[in-house]
């Protein structure tokens, strides 16, 4: 976490500079630092995101202080370790008002940047938590949910309902084509401070998905709609375990007393961890959800180029946790393991110089 909170001071830091850059930040959820073949996966293709990395800076040992998802993404929001913010899943706390002023949209919009939130937001803030409204004021540019999306993201929030796809990347691509582009399609659902963004100002676009987390790959339907890519890719080939997997009724003598692990409160939604079959099927669609990831990021760039942003836009690229999948016969997260606090982080700045 202290590498990202770094990362948001360098780029913070260019707000005083006179040609200020734009920044797309887009974080996954629940992807491990394993997921890309930047950090060594041979199976998945995300040559996007590889070619992210391979042209700006990727962080081989960056770590999230907290493995669950409401606590790491507010002390991404805030720069603040969750004991300082005091905000967990089950807490039913929120971020004050006073706090979210000093969050990083705030921040930057407050810095002359023209801000949008895109996708999923899984952060309370102000009085009421996710129904203060707060969050949705405090950008030029809304179109997101409060809580898990699914992979059909229509089917949990009426938001999306004008959107053409109805896969979760697709969505969410639609909605940043109509973020940058004056001349896209318009989104009924969206929430616009001004009909169009400004040209002569910079803008900050977070970019919020529920992928490949449980709550969107267990969803996946395999539907006769469903692009080929979600329902075949990864199919015809041989999948390993993950290293030192142990499938639960393997379990003799676990390593840690289950007491500590508190195996007996492990929600229902893991148990796909315990055979080698169901693991199997989970990681398939992870895959799925990370190519899917994947030509979101390279629409952008031609996106980016074809609008002529390319040159001025830093793209920074991360994910809030990682998940066990077996691993030591573990599912979940919580636990702050190497497993689930390791995770990738590309900062990519076209205007840095090149090595």
């Amino acid at each position: 976490m202290k590498k990202l909170l770094f990362v948001f001071l360098i780029c913070t830091a260019f707000c005083k500079a006179q040609d200020k850059p734009n920044i797309v930040f887009i974080l996954t959820d629940d992807q491990s630092y394993d997921l890309l073949g930047c950090t060594g996966n041979t199976i998945v293709k995300t040559p996007n995101i590889d070619k992210l990395a391979d042209n700006g800076i990727l962080f081989t040992n960056a770590h999230v202080t907290s493995a669950i998802c409401t606590p790491s993404r507010i002390s991404i929001l805030l720069s603040q370790y969750e004991r300082k913010h005091g905000v967990n899943f089950n807490s039913g706390t929120s971020v004050s008002n006073a706090a979210w002023q000093n969050s990083y949209p705030v921040v930057m919009r407050n810095n002359g940047y023209y801000t949008g939130w895109i996708g999923k937001n899984h952060a309370p803030i102000g009085k009421g938590g996710y129904h203060s409204g707060l969050m949705e004021k405090s950008f030029d540019y809304w179109y997101a949910g409060h809580g898990h999306l699914g992979f059909y993201p229509k089917d949990n929030h009426a938001i999306f309902n004008d959107a053409i796809a109805f896969t979760q990347p697709e969505i969410i691509n639609e909605a940043v084509n109509d973020f940058l582009d004056p001349n896209a399609r318009k989104l009924k659902g969206a929430l616009h401070f001004l009909e169009n963004r400004p040209t002569d100002k910079p803008f900050m676009l977070s970019v919020n998905f529920n992928l490949p987390h449980g709550a969107g790959t267990k969803s996946m339907k395999l539907k006769d709609s469903d692009e080929d890519m979600y329902k075949t890719l990864y199919r015809d080939i041989a999948i390993p375990l993950p290293d030192n997997y142990i499938a639960k009724k393997d379990i003799t003598t676990p390593k840690l007393p289950a007491s500590l692990l508190h195996t007996e409160d492990r929600q229902t939604g893991y148990n796909y961890v315990d055979t080698p079959a169901t693991i199997k099927e989970r990681y398939i669609r992870e895959l799925q959800a990370m190519t899917g990831i994947d030509r979101l990021i390279g629409n952008l760039l031609q996106k980016l180029k074809a609008l002529k942003l390319d040159k001025n836009t830093i793209i920074i690229f991360t994910s809030d946790r990682g998940l066990f999948g077996g691993q030591q016969g573990l599912g979940g997260k919580a636990l702050c393991y190497e497993q689930t606090t390791h995770v990738p982080i590309i900062v990519y700045n076209p205007k840095a110089k090149k090595n």
